[in-house]
């Protein structure tokens, strides 16, 4: 395998939960081998059992996590820094503090590993946000924990399938809070975020369409508060002003039909719901999470530990492999 494909780093999620599945699967695609050289963190055993659910044919190597020489990056090896961490009889579909703290564990290595330019690019299968609380990490998210790890003050949450991007303006927070923190600063930060994020990856001068909060985006103070005149059309003149093609605030319910048509190149949601339930309508399957504003490149599956069919075999890789994907267009070599 070449040295000049991107090594992309893949931490194991929660062990309870999918991620060893989808990883053992995605692994079994051999065309990946030629667009990236994947390395997972995690737990080799672990992976070897969810290997054994899928009836994949791989064989897992473990590898020692002081170093990513080992490492052969050959179609049939999965080579994984093993940690160690999960016991063997670690149940599937259940809330566990030590899966959570494995969890934990995997992705603070593969931050360090990126930070250092060891790996291009982190690719993360899913975590459960109780199991790591349990686990003493009290983060919302990975979002906020690579923040943390990276020590990076702002990031954002963008969720990518085949029609349509969102960034969001607050995430992992309930609503009420989210429409206080919601400010012009934080508004125009986003956008910049996104903007810049769309040019380095080759959309040249993004077209990007902004939601309001409230219905019909407030209908000229008709619903809400004037939330859109005070929270968001200021941010939205500031990045006119710069030249860029924003748009709005606009009305969230037909913003996402028009993006999903092409009118948009990305779309600036305001909250958690607003952004993620147009995304997972369009596909699950195909959907990515993309940590904006990092030092390092993050994408993510878009669906959650789906404990109800952990350790069945059943679980759908379309969203790893296509997280994989973009994380290669995205890597640093």
């Amino acid at each position: 395998m070449s040295t000049e494909l991107p090594i992309i780093a893949i931490t194991m999620g929660d062990a309870a939960g999918v991620g060893p599945e989808v990883i053992m699967k995605s692994l079994g695609h051999a065309e990946l081998y030629e667009q990236c050289r994947p390395l997972v963190i995690g737990d080799a055993e672990r992976l070897k059992d969810a290997g054994r659910i899928v009836n994949s044919q791989l064989e897992v190597r473990s590898l020692s996590p002081d170093s990513v020489i080992p490492a052969a990056f050959k179609f049939g090896d999965v080579d994984c820094i093993d940690l160690t961490r999960v016991p063997k009889d670690l149940a599937w579909g259940k809330i566990s503090a030590v899966a959570g703290d494995a969890a934990f564990r995997y992705i603070e290595l593969a931050a360090r590993l990126a930070v250092s330019k060891k790996v291009g690019a982190i690719c993360t299968a899913p975590l459960n946000k109780e199991a790591l609380h349990a686990g003493g990490h009290k983060y919302p998210g990975h979002t906020e924990l690579l923040a943390a790890l990276t020590g990076t003050n702002e990031v954002s949450m963008m969720l990518t399938t085949p029609k349509m991007r969102v960034l969001h303006v607050t995430a992992h927070m309930g609503l009420l809070d989210a429409i206080a923190r919601i400010e012009p600063g934080l508004v125009e930060r986003t956008i910049a975020r996104g903007h810049d994020a769309l040019e380095k990856a080759g959309v040249a001068n993004p077209r990007v369409g902004v939601c309001g909060i409230n219905p019909h985006a407030g209908e000229n103070g008709l619903f809400g508060h004037r939330e859109e005149e005070t929270k968001i059309q200021p941010a939205v003149d500031a990045c006119r002003g710069k030249g860029w093609n924003v748009e709005g605030p606009l009305p969230a319910d037909t913003l996402f039909y028009r993006a999903q048509r092409g009118d948009f190149d990305l779309v600036i949601a305001m909250y958690h719901d607003q952004g993620h339930g147009p995304v997972k309508v369009l596909g699950l399957e195909s959907g990515v999470n993309i940590t904006v504003g990092l030092p390092v490149i993050r994408t993510s599956v878009d669906h959650g530990t789906a404990f109800d069919i952990a350790g069945t075999g059943k679980a759908d890789e379309r969203s790893m492999l296509e997280a994989l994907r973009q994380a290669v267009q995205l890597a640093t070599r």
